[in-house]
Order: structure tokens, then sequence, then C-alpha cells
């Protein structure tokens, strides 16, 4: 679901943007090393974690993956990357120019190729691979199988410019994204064939036209070389590994020190930071008595149980055998103790290794609400639940623990620092339970006699009904439990700062009664099944989705919290819709008008009475949501284009189907001495000035 954001360092802005979208990227925008190329040492071997091994080196293909799209990035030519505001910026190592040309008949671009752009097979970059792309990419041909066509289907023909180097593409329909078109670039050997197209990762990449080529494809890495043909500034790295490291192993390969760069966890983030100058006396000082947070001694088994074995022995013998027994205990429960240390010793020098670079990830967080079927179908109660969910209490919950804004979204289709962003959020409302009980009551849920239940102890009476709702108690030790495994618990005063439910969960423990209004319709309280995924990226978001359902109850909406195979989360639920309530994450883009639109298009019903949703999983959209987009996909002038897609996210936040959270954090473990790397966030990597200090 989540593709890399693009790939580069800023280069000079666009011209034609507005002031207020000039100037440096916001903060936490990206988080970068940055180092002269002549600071670098020339040559080395980055060693890049990846979550598995690319299936295809085809950016095209439905199986691509983030890892295809960070080795594309190195191997082929990106005509246009993306700056820390992701922005699109020409790429001179390709383009030397790119206009429109004519608007009137037809929308017509020109792209002058660099004369010094060749393949790695010595064959010059030009038309005939601008015009294979467009051919296996427009959709016409099924035997490609392409995951997307978007742009490609609105041209007419791809011919050779009027002057040598020079490709001119001809539109059917005006498209303003056409910057997001021929990137990357395939050469015709691979876009000419479907065969070629189709291949599986291991067959390589025999051409490229980037500072890297393929070398070697395993099943558990994929190593670039440098591109002896490579025209442009040398590639300060002499290869980079792409290693299939799964995330929950990553804290382990980077201790034992089998990487240089990996997205990690907030356990691992927090165990890095730890490790910075000024943080382990801090941590020294917290001692022991703070079991699992960063920086301070695990707790060791082998430790308790010797413990636990000397005071069992002090309470059961007597004279010199039990204070002889219990010393041999207590050394043996020092021995354990120390061996212990001694490991975590070794493992937070192998971790001060290594920095933390953080940044917002260009990818949200969203709760989806089903709109097809059961009570969501009203959009009264699905605004409701919307004003139940204080979003400003979620994001600092996810972010502030790791420095990082924690300022919710306010956007669907663009994120804070993009050009146009504006927080549309308004257009529901601010959080307010009594305004969403209003709303609930107008669409026939409301709350009376029949409808209370009652907690004693976390264990809830609902009065004969079937479903049986978390209850504050069990919501706050599930949601604890969860956070410790992600390293995002919050204290309880930090709950309470963030504007969450206070001490939610303390009824429940001291067995006092607590009484929850259920709103219920025609007899029937009102019940949402809340689906997860039960891998480590549920894990992440138990919490939040725990903390949902309390904010829920406090209007009487009860939640069936369901725990689903990670592998089939949204293959058999999201995808199918059986689910009324879901947490899943969302890629953002520099073309919006052109990515965006699929996820929010109103679904149609196709001739077998299906309904056609493309990528538009919570079912809910309309007309005008539709010819927004269409009338920004085809308006050239950037302003105008931008301003339409403004008017669409307003609309898509009045539907309420989804409501944006929080941009992810984008947490990056990275060797010390490496550099131009990091956090990324928007910003395309330029492979070529990625190096080792000298």
């Amino acid at each position: 679901m989540l593709l890399a954001a693009g790939v580069m360092l800023p280069l000079p802005v666009l011209t034609g943007c507005s002031s207020q979208d000039d100037g440096p990227p916001p903060r936490a925008a990206w988080d970068i090393a940055s180092a002269p190329r002549s600071g670098t040492a020339g040559t080395g071997t980055l060693r890049w974690a990846l979550d598995a091994t690319p299936t295809t080196l085809n950016a095209f293909q439905k199986t691509a993956d983030t890892g295809t799209q960070r080795i594309a990035g190195a191997v082929l030519p990106s005509l246009y990357t993306l700056d820390a505001r992701g922005r699109p910026q020409r790429n001179g190592d390709y383009l030397t120019s790119a206009d429109v040309t004519s608007t009137d008949p037809k929308q017509v671009v020109v792209f002058k190729v660099n004369p010094k752009a060749v393949w790695s097979d010595g064959r010059p970059i030009g038309a005939e691979d601008f015009q294979a792309q467009w051919k296996a990419l427009r959709g016409t041909d099924e035997k490609y199988g392409t995951a997307r066509n978007a742009g490609y289907d609105r041209i007419a023909k791809v011919e050779p410019g009027d002057k040598e180097h020079e490709v001119k593409v001809t539109f059917a329909k005006p498209y303003t994204d056409w910057r997001s078109l021929f990137t990357p670039l395939y050469p015709k050997s691979v876009m000419g064939n479907p065969a070629v197209f189709t291949a599986a990762a291991n067959k390589g990449l025999a051409v490229g036209a980037g500072p890297f080529t393929v070398h070697q494809v395993t099943d558990s890495e994929v190593t670039l070389v440098r591109n002896p043909r490579w025209w442009g500034d040398r590639a300060r790295l002499s290869r980079v590994v792409f290693q299939a490291v799964p995330a929950e192993k990553r804290a382990e390969a980077l201790i034992a020190g089998r990487l240089d760069l990996a997205e990690v966890d907030r356990t691992t983030a927090r165990r890095i930071q730890a490790t910075a100058p000024g943080k382990q006396a801090a941590g020294a000082k917290r001692g022991p008595s703070a079991p699992g947070k960063a920086g301070a001694p695990e707790p060791s088994t082998g430790g308790r149980k010797a413990a636990e074995a000397t005071r069992t022995g002090e309470a059961t013998r007597s004279g010199e055998a039990t204070r002889s027994g219990a010393a041999r205990e207590e050394a043996g429960a020092q021995g354990a103790a120390t061996g212990d240390t001694d490991k975590n010793r070794s493992r937070t020098r192998a971790l001060s290794r290594f920095t933390l670079r953080k940044a917002l990830d260009p990818a949200y967080t969203q709760l989806a609400l089903n709109g097809t079927k059961g009570p969501l179908a009203d959009e009264r109660v699905r605004r409701a639940v919307a004003r139940a969910i204080d979003r400003k209490a979620l994001a600092k919950l996810v972010l502030k623990p790791m420095g990082l804004p924690s300022e919710p979204l306010g956007n669907h289709l663009l994120m804070a620092g993009q050009p146009g962003y504006k927080d549309h959020s308004g257009a529901l409302g601010d959080p307010d339970t009594n305004a969403a009980q209003s709303l609930l009551a107008d669409a026939g849920w409301r709350a009376d006699g029949t409808g209370r239940q009652k907690a004693v102890d976390g264990k809830t009476d609902d009065r004969g009904s079937r479903h049986s709702a978390p209850t504050a108690a069990t919501a706050a030790t599930a949601a604890t439990e969860s956070a410790t495994d992600s390293g995002t618990a919050p204290s309880t005063a930090s709950e309470s700062a963030s504007g969450a439910p206070p001490a939610a969960g303390d009824a429940g423990r001291s067995g006092r009664l607590r009484e929850t209004a259920v709103v219920r319709k025609k007899g029937r309280p009102l019940v949402l099944r809340f689906v997860l995924p039960d891998d480590q990226t549920g894990a992440r978001l138990g919490t939040v989705g725990e903390r949902i359902a309390r904010m829920l109850e406090k209007i009487g909406v009860r939640t069936e919290i369901t725990k689903v195979s990670g592998e089939s989360y949204f293959r058999d639920h999201i995808a199918t819709g059986d689910y009324d309530l879901a947490l899943y994450s969302w890629p953002a883009s520099a073309y919006p008008a052109t990515d965006a639109r699929p996820i929010y298009a109103k679904p149609q019903p196709a001739a077998d009475g299906s309904l056609v949703v493309e990528q538009n999983y919570t079912r809910v959209g309309t007309d005008q949501i539709d010819q927004l987009f269409d009338q920004a996909l085809s308006e050239l002038d950037g302003g105008a284009s931008r301003s339409l897609v403004s008017r669409a996210d307003a609309r898509i936040w009045a539907a309420a189907g989804s409501i944006p959270l929080y941009q992810r954090p984008q947490l990056i473990a990275m060797r010390k001495g490496l550099v131009n790397a990091g956090a990324f966030g928007f910003a395309t990597p330029r492979y070529q000035d990625i190096g080792f200090r000298r």
C-alpha cells in the first residue's frame, strides 16, 4: 500500500509557487546529515534495510513495493524528483528542459533529454523509450497487467521532437500532473516486451541509467554497484546492498553490525536516543527500578528466579546451612545479574554507533468508516463518530513521545508544508460530545433506561446484548500493553495533558460501578466492529484504537475490537468491506489530483451488480468530489488546480468517510559517519551523494 515518496535533496524551487509555499521546509519535514561530497571517502558499502526482498524491479507492476521504488531511484532515470516540501523538481541529470509548448488545440509537452544521458549498454536515452513506456502503461494491452495507467491514458502520441534529443508528448486531454510521468523511466527493452515487464526480481535489470546498476539479486539481498557509464557526479559509495530484514529483527541486526541504515520502531529509536551524549548518565540515575525504559537495564529472568529461590531458602532453612545456602544463591543471582548487565552494556555500546534521524513520514494514518452498511451508512452517524474523536489527543499520543510536532493532520490530500495545504477539518467541526449525541439522536439513536451498561472491575453487563464492549479498564490495560510493545506507552499524566479521557480505567480497577449510556435504536445498541491487524503494525495501532474506543464510549457508541491476520488485513477485510471501523495509512503524493482520486472516487455499480470501489475502501463518495478531481486534473494552471483539490478535500471531510489523524513518524537509525542520508521525508534521496566521512 505504501510506496516510497520518490527520489533527492532540494533543488531550486519551481516558479509559480506562492510566497507562502517558498522558503525552508517546515519543522520535521526531513532530517538529513548533510555534508559536502568532497568530505566523503569516495568508497564503501552501504547496507540498507528493506522489509522484504522485492518480488519485482518494475515499479509499475502490481506487486511493486517500497523496495522496488528505492532501487528504481538509484538505477533508473527520474525526470522529476521531490524536494522536502514535496514539490517536483526537474532533474538536470536527465532533462535540460521540459515545457508545455502548446495548449490549443492540444496540450503538448516537449522534454529535452540531456545529451550525455545513456543507458548502461551505451544506447542514448530517447523517444523510443518514452514511446514504449506510454504504450505499456496506457491500459490498452492486458498482457502488461499494470498497477496504474493514470496520466498515460491521456496521451495521444509520443514522438521525436523537432530538434535532436527532444521528445514531444501530445495529450488527448489536458493533464495537470504531466511531471509525474516517465519517472522512473525504463528502457524500451523492458517496456516493449510484456514478458520482461512482468519478470520477477531475480531476473535482475540488465539495463539501467542511474549512478548505480543492479549487480545481483538473491533471496535476501539486492546489490547495486557503480554504473561505469554514469555521466553525472560519481557515486561516493562503491556499492549499496539492500537487505531484507523484517522490522522486528532490525534492532538485533543493528547491534550485530549488519546494517548501516534502517527504519526502526519506537522502542529501538528510544534505545538509540538513550545512547546519545548526556543521556546515558541520566538513564543510569534511574537505575534498574525502571525496567523497560530506554537506557535502563532490562530485567533478567535468571536474576528474578535466583532472587525468588533465595527468599524461599531464607524462609525454610535455619542455622549456618541456611545462611550458606542463601549466600550461595545470592552470589548466583548477583552473577546472573552481572552477566545480564554486561550483555546490556555491550548492546548499548553497539547502538551508540548509530544516531536517530526523525521526520514526519509522507504518509498519514486515518480512521476509516465503512459507509455501505449498518449504522455508518447514515452520514449523521459518521459525522457523530467523527465529532467524538479528539484528533489532537491522538496526534500527541503518537508523535509527542518522539519529539515530533504533534498537530493533527487537517487534510486528506496534502501534508503540512506542501503547496496548497489547508486544514479543512472545520467542515466537520471540532470535537464536541453534545453535538455528536445530537447527531445520533437525529438519526434515531438515543439513550434511555434500557440502554445503560454497568461495568464492575472491567466486566460489562450489556443486558442481553450479544456483543461485549471493551470497558475503560480493559481498554486502558490493552492500550498500555500495546503501547509498551510499540514503545509509546504514555503516563497517566501525559494522557491527561494530551486531552485524552482522564484516568478512564480507574473506576474498573478500583471495583466501583461505572455507568455509560449506550444509544439504541428500536432496542438495538449501537455497536461498531473495529478491525485491526494482529501484526507489529497492529501493535502500534492498538493504542490508538483503544483510545478511540474510549472516546466513542463517551457518546454511547460501543466498539467491538477484532484482531485479524496482518497478512490478510487489507485483502480479506478492508478491500472487501468487512469492517465498520479500521485504521490504516495512505501515502501522500506530490500529485494529489492524480493519485488521490481513486481513493475518494464515488463507488460505481458494475454490470454484475457488484460495486467498483477502486481504492475507496470506505465506499463513501459523491458526484461533486469526482467532478472537482476531474476539473483539477484538466486544469493546467497550477494555482487553479490546487484550489480545486482544496475544495475536493473540504467535501471529503464533510462526507465523513475517513478521518485523517496524524502523519506517521519516520524513525531512521543511521550509522555515525554516514552522510547525506537519514529521514528523507518527502525528499528524494540523491544516491550519488550518500557516503561515509573521510
